[in-house]
């Protein structure tokens, strides 16, 4: 899902400081579908579905398991023609998640969904091989999401030419959003969600662009784009949401004035960089628990929009099909850190008493910190076996709290 680029957003983490007076209340419109002053979020992202992660479905990659041709869907509808293509993902949308799970994710107490959403879902370029009809799905999941009493975050996760590099924009490789008419293509993207969506009484929220990769961008380019798209949102009575393009957390607490419904998104991993991954379980803790106090210092609804139970990025194709990982030195340019066998995959049934505590340490300590800011919405809903990213898992076997709000491990952070 991630890659090595995320060492840039930790960078930017290290140099945080933390801000002791309290901050400003956010500006918002009374109409907005979800409390987001006084109420916490609490939700799970439905990764995989709508946008193919090979990490998250590696039975639809297996065959090109090299990663040297295939390597996102990009590349996957472009290997097997549009006919196949979309023979083989309108079974997977079909399949991966369906009403049932909606009111699974309600009974377990969540009040949001976020659902990633390609480009070429809502408006498709002539020269790119995607199929279409994930769109469709989405509009049935705003429905399934209404039914079950939970609101959606709309969030845009691809751009044309891609705003990251990494396979879960829908393409690997080279961040060529911003070149040509990209930017324009996505704000009629925006534009096309807004008026199909925004009025949806289960749509609370709409992001703008998942993880643009500011440090590798032009930053006054990605801030004109939020500008823009804001004006374009500002209208709709849904809460508009930027992520802090991995320049981190407090560096947007100056912009934004006179903006009104605005809610930062931060993505928080400890995994993607070997200094993270050598801390021990106590050290994730004390990181996550400092991390809520900076989301509670930027002076706007702030929340934890992906985040996971993982210590390590031992998951199979984390850091992208074919790849290794770092933790266990197979990734390129890493070292050693400890042994994958029993993590790139399984279920939560199969980790150890000691792995089983030590993640419920971890989401225990997150759900904290960030419900500190304005709440949190875990990565990801269910995933093939990788038991530290897969909330369904984790609730079956105990290890996410029921209820949300009770604890094993309680007071870790000290607030």
């Amino acid at each position: 899902m991630k890659s090595v680029l995320r060492s840039a957003a930790v960078a930017a983490f290290a140099l945080l400081t933390t801000l002791g007076q309290a901050a400003p209340a956010p500006l918002w419109k009374r109409d907005l579908k979800f409390d987001y002053n006084n109420q916490k979020v609490r939700g799970v992202n439905l990764g995989g579905w709508l946008v193919l992660e090979p990490w998250i479905t590696p039975s639809m990659f297996e065959q090109w398991s090299d990663g040297n041709s295939v390597k996102d869907e990009y590349t996957l509808t472009q290997t097997l023609g549009k006919d196949e293509a979309r023979n083989r993902l309108q079974r997977h949308w079909a399949s991966w998640i369906t009403e049932d799970d909606m009111y699974q994710i309600a009974r377990a107490g969540m009040n949001h969904v976020r659902i990633p959403v390609g480009y070429w879902s809502v408006i498709p370029r002539d020269e790119d091989p995607y199929v279409q009809g994930a769109y469709d799905w989405l509009g049935a999941a705003c429905d399934w999401a209404a039914g079950a009493g939970l609101k959606v975050m709309i969030d845009l996760h691809g751009a044309p030419g891609s705003q990251n590099g990494f396979d879960n924009s829908g393409r690997w490789g080279k961040i060529e959003w911003t070149q040509g008419d990209t930017v324009a293509h996505t704000i009629r993207v925006l534009n096309k969600i807004r008026d199909d969506f925004a009025s949806h009484s289960a749509v609370a929220a709409i992001e703008l662009l998942n993880e643009p990769m500011g440090p590798q961008l032009d930053m006054n380019v990605v801030r004109q784009f939020y500008m823009d798209g804001w004006g374009n949102l500002k209208d709709s009575n849904v809460a508009i949401t930027f992520h802090e393009a991995f320049t981190g957390v407090s560096s947007w607490g100056n912009w934004g004035a006179g903006m009104w419904n605005l809610l930062l998104d931060t993505h928080h991993y400890e995994v993607f960089d070997l200094g993270m991954l050598a801390m021990s379980p106590q050290d994730h803790v004390r990181t996550a628990c400092e991390y809520g106090k900076q989301m509670a210092s930027t002076g706007k609804w702030t929340i934890s929009g992906e985040w996971t139970g993982g210590m390590t990025d031992c998951a199979k194709w984390l850091n992208g099909l074919g790849k290794g990982a770092r933790y266990d030195g197979t990734f390129q340019g890493s070292s050693y850190v400890g042994s994958c066998d029993r993590k790139y995959s399984g279920t939560v049934a199969g980790l150890s008493n000691e792995e089983k505590e030590n993640i419920g340490r971890y989401i225990e300590a997150q759900l904290d910190a960030y419900e500190r800011a304005s709440g949190w919405i875990f990565w990801t809903w269910k995933t093939e076996g990788a038991p530290e990213w897969d909330m369904q898992d984790l609730l079956a076997n105990g290890i996410f709290p029921q209820p949300l709000d009770s604890r094993k491990y309680p007071g870790q952070c000290g607030y």
